[in-house]
């Protein structure tokens, strides 16, 4: 692996270059970075100190990629094989899923993070999503191979190995067959579950669908423009919005890794102005933490003029975040202007509306008693007692529809809340080898059930909220599954007696609460066993957890026997609302319902 030399002298590729620009017009990402690389730009890597350490230009990546494809080739994999990377911000990745193309394998990412929960939970995850995935091969750096030889041990593996070790094989005379516009270009994992992983395939068509949007309509990008990302590899918007997105435009791209930016915000901002980028994406939580770190007096040093495409994207957008960003990074002469939200998800390729460029946030505010209780968006009059503020994710991509539908799947009108669907060419081809949930949420006419609720206004995307139990926390989603799963390992507690949700907190955020029957008396017994659950989640999923005991018979059932989330969380809510605990929006919502009742 690459390391920082503060002796190395290197120039970030250029953002301008004579080669004319093609807006994704490709068939496959083969032939995208055939053409890119008879240009100059290419990627630029950058480390903790902000030093740049490495720069490769898109012909120098498709010379290694092409010669390490010969070397994949001699390891006896067939066509179509997966192929996993444990996913750095790193030269490597790119050098190793750009091979794959050419060797016809389907490179699948890996999450490169320990925060999630340290050694054995970890080893745990990539166990998983390689047998998911039914990988043939492996590579990650020495820092992630031996949790990585852990997790492949009775697997049926070809090779297991480093960026080294791999660069060891021989060259083979075998030609070169890339992957073509009808076969997978990737496997893209979905949600933050560990124990039921989604590996969600997309087609070269199906990308290309998505990423000529995204360059055409989306961003409208231009041959000045240059991309800069802090965003992991093994996420969506990474991967397809700053690892494909500049390529098959053709521009230079700048990274840093997710943890240097997580622990100096401020880096995100230096190489933003020492390279003009235009275009940068991050979560809300991404701006929010970047704002919190930047002292106003500190601004000015940045210069973020350039900087035309601000993105937001991956979980819920909330308008105070970015007006506190807007208004800290004003001296840098960072324009509000260049907010632009959007909607997507992995199961769309990546995006699946963008608000106008230039416009700053379009808002909408409504009456939240009337959507409480009518599930419709009703603009604000006067009188209303309570508003909420949700921001316009614009209209969908060109070729692709958006239906908002009640729980019958009949379509909705304007400002009625339901569920999303989507269909277009973007949508995926479902989830690898797993037929029936993918029968779940894709149907047979290719309409894709998003699980998100929302309402349309103008035909401008709206998010509301998750459907049913999602929780989403620092843009990753967690499954309620994964938490209950936790809890019944525990002797003390039975199958069936636990129940996880998330709730909005008094600053708006979302919060994972778990709802536990508990027959335990002594304080102490109770005490500890929620400290251990506590502790066990943190470990396993990197999330704080409200716990709840509760005596049995407490946790409500529908009508065929099985626990219901919705009403579990109403009834803790109406618990902590009679306690006089909290008052966010949630809880001002169960002191109504307290109200009706009692």
């Amino acid at each position: 692996m690459l390391e920082e030399s503060p002796e190395l002298s290197i120039n970030p590729t250029p953002t301008e270059h004579a080669l004319p620009l093609r807006a994704a017009d490709f068939a496959s990402l083969a032939e995208a970075l055939d053409y890119a690389s008879q240009g100059e730009t290419g990627v630029n890597f950058y480390g903790g100190s902000g030093k740049l350490y490495a720069a490769l230009t898109y012909s120098a990546l498709r010379t290694q990629a092409r010669e390490l494809a010969s070397r994949l080739l001699g390891l006896g994999l067939e066509r179509g094989d997966r192929f996993a990377l444990v996913a750095e911000t790193h030269p490597d990745f790119l050098r190793f899923f750009f091979a794959c193309q050419y060797a016809g394998l389907v490179p699948v990412a890996l999450p490169a993070s320990l925060q999630l929960g340290g050694h054995q939970m970890y080893v745990k995850q990539l166990r998983g999503l390689l047998q998911c995935c039914q990988a043939s091969a492996v590579v990650a750096s020495e820092d992630f191979m031996r949790f990585l030889r852990e997790a492949a041990e009775g697997q049926s593996l070809r090779f297991v190995g480093t960026p080294q070790e791999f660069d060891q094989l021989p060259v083979t005379d075998k030609s070169l067959k890339p992957l073509d516009s009808a076969e997978l270009a990737y496997l893209q994992f979905t949600s933050g579950s560990t124990r039921f992983p989604r590996g969600v395939m997309i087609t070269q068509k199906q990308a290309f669908s998505n990423l000529s949007g995204i360059v055409r309509y989306g961003l409208k990008v231009g041959p000045t423009d240059r991309c800069m990302s802090w965003l992991p590899y093994y996420h969506d918007m990474g991967l397809v919005g700053f690892v494909l997105g500049p390529l098959a435009a053709q521009r230079s791209v700048d990274y840093l890794d997710t943890r240097d930016f997580a622990m100096r915000p401020r880096r995100w901002l230096e190489v933003m102005a020492c390279n003009r980028a235009t275009i940068s994406f991050a979560p809300p939580f991404g701006y929010e933490l970047c704002a919190r770190r930047v002292r106003p007096s500190d601004a000015a040093q940045y210069d973020l003029s350039a900087w035309r495409a601000a993105g937001i994207g991956a979980e819920t957008i909330r308008a105070d975040v970015l007006e506190q960003f807007a208004e800290v990074l004003a001296p840098s002469g960072f324009d509000r202007r260049a907010f632009l939200p959007c909607y997507g998800m992995a199961e769309c390729s990546l995006a699946i509306s963008f608000a106008p460029l230039w416009q700053n946030l379009d808002l909408d505010v409504i009456d939240a008693e009337h959507l409480s209780e009518h599930q419709e968006a009703r603009p604000l009059e006067n009188g209303s007692s309570r508003i909420n503020v949700f921001v316009k994710c614009g209209k969908p991509l060109p070729d692709h529809e958006v239906i908002i539908r009640d729980a019958d799947g009949s379509p909705l009108p304007e400002r009625r809340v339901g569920v999303i669907t989507v269909r277009g060419p973007s949508v995926m081809s479902g989830y690898y080898q797993q037929p029936e949930i993918t029968r779940e949420v894709l149907s047979e006419d290719g309409w894709l059930d998003t699980g998100d609720i929302g309402y349309q206004v103008d035909g401008n995307i709206v998010i509301t909220g998750r459907k049913k139990d999602m929780i989403i926390t620092n843009g990753r989603n967690i499954w309620p599954q994964d938490l209950e799963h936790i809890a019944v390992q525990q002797p003390e507690v039975r199958s069936m007696e636990v129940s996880a949700f998330s709730i909005t907190g008094q600053d708006g955020k979302e919060e994972a609460v778990m709802v536990v029957q508990c027959r335990i008396n002594d304080a102490n017994q109770r005490a500890e066993l929620i400290r251990r659950l506590q502790r066990l989640i943190h470990g396993e999923l990197g999330i704080h957890c409200s716990i709840e005991l509760v005596p049995p018979h407490t946790l409500p059932r529908t009508s065929s026997g099985k626990l219901s989330r919705s009403e579990a969380k109403q009834g803790y809510l109406q618990r902590r609302t009679v306690a006089g605990v909290g008052d966010g929006p949630e809880a001002v919502r169960a002191q109504a319902a307290v109200g009706k009742t009692g």
